[in-house]
């Protein structure tokens, strides 16, 4: 039996086990099984890893897509430029196990987000700087956009809430949620901006695919905002994960 799964903490909120099982079955694929790994801690994890050794890959989500790289032998260019992996594939060449990491985010938001990209998004407003976000503004730029990040805590060069005036609302055409706020079960908080400011020149798209429609979405949306869930980006990023578990030459 080939074996997946996801770690992180906590995982009520994730649809990844839902969304393989029903793969695994639609597809017919009898041989794989996908799990959920809650860990309160990430120094659990090389135990988990040398505990079974059926075990071939591993989604990462909130909050070690950052700290799991130091666990990894080797790292894809691209998730060590961004600084956050949420793929591992498992090798046990001669009983030794090699773990690499890799970043199907990428894959996700650059499908998501591409339909909705023209002349008329210069301006990206990133609210959080976890390793979400880092995927998040590695696309944009290479989109050519001009991108500000907003912390909780002020850092150089990033915004805190309280800076985010009318003007630099009024000038970011693209808004992304890529903090847990609005996630199951805690579905009524969201980013404090002023969404009475927002119309519908803005497009709002949000990371958490749990509910569908996250209160940071619904605002926007009465405000007359075009809205992009997180479940696009969750089935684009699970399909890369597969092909990279499943490819041999990588």
């Amino acid at each position: 039996m080939r074996k997946f799964g996801l770690i992180g903490y906590p995982l009520s909120h994730s649809f990844s086990k839902k969304y393989f099982t029903e793969k695994f079955f639609t597809e017919h694929i009898t041989d794989c099984l996908y799990n959920n790994y809650p860990l309160k801690e990430l120094d659990e994890f090389r135990e988990l890893v040398v505990s079974d050794d059926e075990l071939c890959g591993l989604n990462i989500t909130i909050p070690y897509k950052s700290e799991i790289i130091r666990f990894l032998d080797v790292i894809d260019p691209e998730a060590e430029e961004i600084g956050a992996v949420n793929v591992i594939k498992i090798r046990r060449p001669d009983g030794k196990i090699k773990l690499f990491g890799y970043n199907s985010d990428v894959t996700g938001i650059r499908d998501t987000l591409l339909p909705f990209i023209g002349d008329n998004v210069r301006n990206a407003l990133v609210l959080g700087t976890g390793g979400s976000s880092r995927a998040v503004c590695h696309v944009l730029k290479k989109f050519g956009l001009k991108v500000d990040l907003v912390s909780r805590e002020r850092k150089p060069g990033i915004l805190v809430y309280s800076d985010i005036d009318s003007e630099i609302l009024d000038n970011a055409q693209l808004i992304i949620n890529t903090t847990p706020l609005g996630m199951f079960p805690n579905i009524v908080s969201r980013p404090e901006i002023n969404y009475r400011r927002l119309n519908r020149k803005h497009i709002l798209f949000d990371l958490v695919y749990n509910p569908e429609i996250t209160s940071f979405l619904r605002m926007g949306a009465e405000q007359g905002c075009l809205i992009i869930s997180g479940v696009k980006m969750l089935h684009s990023q699970a399909e890369k994960a597969w092909g990279i578990w499943n490819n041999d030459s990588i």
